[in-house]
């Protein structure tokens, strides 16, 4: 997936999240409903959470230097926890506190009118950056299920917009629940107990996200069909005699770091190895742009043999 891609998803979020969050308070304000001021500080959260995400695709972007010589690719990887923490702790934290607190200090609710026009534009304007996150994902995950994409995804940045848009739009139609159903029984618990259950949603989403991004935080390898064609790649090489399965990890989204242990053929000489080495790294990088740093080891296949 384009970097661009990415961004254009988390830019159409940030939109939505602002201009949603800010008449989920106006209408909680009027109503009085804890189930809209959980969802208002839902939209709040997703809203500073998309900053952390651009903050983090920015920062990716860096240059490699003497102190990070793999660049900061990485770093999207930590802001993406950050939001997957954030939003278990304030998110979810919160929208519990809300629901448990209005339970134990029930208020009448006024006219429920403004909820359900906050919540109608709410879910459009979800909807329209869930369909921009669910577009710009697909694009470089063709012919995979959506929760298959989500696993091999290794651009954190589009899926946690998917998350969040995905628990925003379920978020809704509990508030409209609870409100539609605490006015119509005059039950100001329900609406609590909608509130419990947004923050319990939001709780399960950082979960899912926390745990999607850890392998990309402490390293993952690049997908099993491109170790097997990189390997095929280069055993093709006239000048191979056997290779050793490739070690590689990603640094970032679209950045993969490449260790391959070669065996040449013994006639060889060392230009000739330096040569076909040239010409392997060359084969490589025209097949997988993504993989930008490659590391060759010529070994002896009686070294190999003996490391198996």
């Amino acid at each position: 997936m384009a970097k661009s891609d990415s961004k254009m998803a988390i830019i159409g979020a940030l939109a939505s999240n602002v201009a949603i969050a800010v008449v989920k308070f106006i209408a909680a304000a009027i109503t009085g409903s804890s189930a809209m001021i959980s969802e208002g500080i839902h939209s709040l959260v997703d809203s500073a959470n998309t900053l952390l995400l651009l903050f983090g695709l920015h920062r990716s972007n860096k240059s490699p230097n003497a102190k990070h010589p793999f660049g900061y690719g990485k770093e999207l990887y930590f802001w993406t926890l950050v939001v997957a923490t954030s939003l278990f702790a304030i998110g979810g934290g919160m929208s519990i506190y809300e629901g448990v607190e209005h339970m134990q200090h029930p208020e009448p609710l006024t006219d429920p009118t403004w909820n359900y026009i906050v919540l109608g534009a709410a879910l459009i304007f979800s909807s329209i950056s869930f369909v921009i996150a669910y577009r710009a994902f697909k694009n470089g995950n063709q012919g995979k299920s959506i929760w298959r994409a989500i696993q091999d995804s290794k651009d954190p940045g589009t899926f946690a917009i998917l998350f969040e848009d995905s628990a925003d739009i379920l978020g809704l139609f509990v508030a409209f629940l609870g409100v539609y159903f605490g006015h119509a029984l005059q039950n100001p618990y329900i609406d609590g107990a909608a509130s419990i259950v947004i923050g319990i949603i939001l709780c399960t989403t950082s979960f899912f996200l926390a745990y999607e991004t850890k392998g990309l935080l402490i390293g993952e390898s690049a997908d099993p069909e491109v170790l097997k064609q990189i390997t095929a790649l280069t055993l093709s090489d006239a000048a191979v005699d056997y290779v050793k399965p490739p070690l590689t990890m990603h640094i970032g989204a679209t950045s993969i770091l490449l260790a391959l242990g070669i065996s040449f053929k013994k006639e060889l000489s060392a230009e000739q190895v330096a040569e076909a080495i040239d010409r392997i790294e060359v084969s490589i990088r025209k097949a997988y742009p993504d993989v930008q740093r490659i590391y060759i080891e010529a070994k002896s296949f009686a070294y190999f043999a003996e490391n198996k």
